[in-house]
């Protein structure tokens, strides 16, 4: 994932689409006989450009990423859920669940890994990445956090074969010590979960895409929140409802912080919020938030019925993957339209603050 420039550069002067309103005063000196006689405090207001480019380049290079990076984000989120509801399934005692919890998680890292790859072009760049840890750079940590979780999400997966081992001999020993060391592993596992699952936030957020960068605040809570709804909705559609009650619980939670999180990024940043609404990422999140909400019910009202419970399970994996999908070309599509650059930075210096947002 190749990091984007620094968040609000400034448009050039003299850049035809850094369009900028100014009075131009005239003082009658130089000016010839058409100028004398006129007030002094004369203005003629310079009338606003069209927004189309700078000097037929974009003012922004859009994001190279492809829509691997979606996915990966919904694998990344989907694992870090699981992870939580398995370790919640650990402590009330629902080995099913927190079976299908920990298998979700390796399985969901395995692809998130291989997504990441992907985007990457070669698989040496994402050794490369490991090679150097930069505490500054949300890409580098992110890297270390995805590979310290896999150690952990690995190894709390393998301690559910503990079964099938013989009970004599030295696979039987593996067998009666794999269990605790699983729930080690489960509960380390669950407590990087939540930095995996907003990491990418933060790293969305850092880069200078617009409609990404303004919504600074408000996305850790959409990503954390769909991770959550996720992992409990696959809780739903592979444990059994007698133990399931801890993955009911998660995805109602993870849906109203998904809900909630991503009103705000539609509503709430003026003119930057509106690739959030339109065209494709607004259709891709109003299904997602349809589908969160028939999720969320389909999770409380199903507590009897397998198949509504898997239903529900299924709507909110399909609502945390829109989202993921609606948030990344919402962040695209302010790119192509110089006014998400312009527009926000003519306020700023209206409002007697700095072009670039310090935040």
């Amino acid at each position: 994932m190749s990091k984007q420039g620094a968040a609000g550069d400034p448009v050039h002067a003299g850049s035809p689409d850094a369009a900028v309103t100014a009075p131009v005063w005239s003082s009658g000196k130089g000016r010839g006989r058409r100028g004398r006689g006129r007030r002094q405090d004369e203005s003629v207001m310079v009338p606003e450009a069209e927004f189309r480019s700078y000097y037929g380049r974009p003012i922004l290079k859009a994001p190279v990423w492809t829509h691997d990076i979606a996915i990966y984000l919904f694998t990344g989120g989907l694992a870090a859920g699981s992870s939580l509801v398995a370790a919640g399934a650990d402590v009330t005692g629902a080995p099913a669940l927190r079976r299908a919890g920990r298998v979700t998680s390796m399985g969901a890292l395995l692809a998130s890994t291989y997504f990441l790859i992907n985007d990457l072009g070669r698989k040496e760049r994402f050794y490369n990445m490991l090679r150097v840890a930069k505490p500054t750079s949300p890409m580098s940590v992110g890297t270390w956090i995805l590979a310290a979780y896999g150690g952990l999400a690995g190894a709390a997966a393998v301690s559910e074969a503990a079964p099938l081992l013989p009970r004599r001999g030295p696979l039987g020993l593996l067998r009666t010590v794999l269990p605790p060391a699983g729930s080690a592993a489960g509960f380390g596992a669950a407590a990087v979960a939540p930095a995996l699952a907003t990491y990418t936030a933060v790293l969305f957020a850092d880069t200078a895409v617009p409609s990404w960068h303004e919504v600074y605040r408000e996305l850790p809570f959409v990503f954390a929140g769909s991770a959550l709804a996720s992992g409990g909705g696959m809780g739903l559609v592979l444990a059994p409802t007698a133990q399931a009650g801890g993955a009911r619980r998660a995805a109602v939670l993870g849906a109203a912080a998904e809900l909630a999180g991503t009103h705000l990024v539609e509503h709430s940043h003026g003119l930057l919020s509106e690739p959030y609404r339109e065209d494709r990422p607004g259709r891709q999140l109003r299904a997602a938030r349809a589908l969160t909400v028939a999720g969320a019910a389909g999770a409380v009202l199903g507590r009897r019925s397998r198949v509504i419970s898997a239903l529900a399970g299924t709507s909110l994996l399909a609502g945390s993957l829109l989202t993921r999908f609606g948030v990344f070309y919402a962040g695209v599509a302010s790119t192509k339209d110089p006014k998400y650059v312009v527009v926000p930075q003519r306020e700023r210096l209206q409002q007697g603050r700095p072009a670039r947002s310090d935040r």
